[in-house]
């Protein structure tokens, strides 16, 4: 059921689901590369949900979003009084709040080498330090990845380190982008509009043309671009029918 978002019968993509579903029965890190819209924090969230996990929280942690000057705080929490503006009690970071769940690193590959040295750290070690505190904290968290970038490349360009990739690899799941998948665009578009049905107590279909124009067209924005048309295209229709 976790997996029932993510509709598809390409065989790349459907390759792609199975090896979610296989690494989801273990604790090994997963990295999933796609194009931004193909699907990855939903396939992440599938995972967590059908694993040993499940029950446990899953934290998303947007890597381009951090600034290098609030990583550690950001990431591993701060004891109280750690620095000026910090709130009396402290405070938990992600891997706290992630502690015997699953962290999702989100566009990993827009992450600064400082964020992921301090991620490698805490990766290696299974512990981390609060800013301005003195204990070692041990944490079992679960590490998924995603990015939109070639991270082959960013290693050859120094942008990211080896070390780290290593690490986020164990389990690779590439998501095709949806111009590689043109016998997917009927399906999807049945389940967006199954949705509006559902939300909006309406029925609509789409025409011969229709579809055929959706089918012509490139998707740089994927699954998430042909979502936002559908939903456009039920709110703008006066008619039962979504025609050219």
């Amino acid at each position: 059921a976790a997996f029932d978002e993510l509709i598809g019968a390409n065989p790349a993509f459907r390759k792609a689901l199975v090896t979610a579903q296989r690494a989801a029965r273990s604790d090994i890190a997963v990295l999933i590369i796609g194009e931004s819209g193909t699907g990855k924090e939903i396939l992440a969230r599938a995972i967590h949900q059908t694993s040993g996990r499940r029950n446990k929280p899953l934290v998303d942690v947007n890597c381009a979003a951090i600034p290098d000057s609030l990583i550690e705080s950001e990431l591993f929490g701060y004891e109280k009084g750690a620095f000026t503006g910090a709130r009396t009690e402290g405070s938990k970071g992600y891997f706290d709040e992630a502690h015997e769940g699953t962290i999702l690193l989100d566009e990993i590959g827009d992450s600064s080498l400082s964020v992921q040295s301090k991620l490698l750290r805490v990766l290696e070690s299974g512990s981390f330090k609060r800013v301005g505190g003195t204990k070692n904290i041990r944490v079992d968290v679960r590490i998924i990845s995603s990015t939109n970038q070639d991270l082959a490349e960013l290693i050859e360009q120094k942008k990211f380190r080896e070390d780290l990739f290593f690490r986020l690899n164990a389990f690779t799941i590439h998501l095709p982008p949806l111009r590689e998948r043109p016998e997917d665009i009927a399906l999807l578009v049945d389940h967006f509009l199954k949705h509006h049905e559902t939300a909006q107590k309406q029925k609509w279909r789409i025409s011969a043309d229709a579809l055929g124009v959706l089918r012509s067209y490139h998707w740089p924005g994927n699954v998430r671009e042909l979502k936002g048309v559908m939903s456009y295209a039920v709110n703008m229709t006066q008619s039962p029918v979504i025609d050219t």
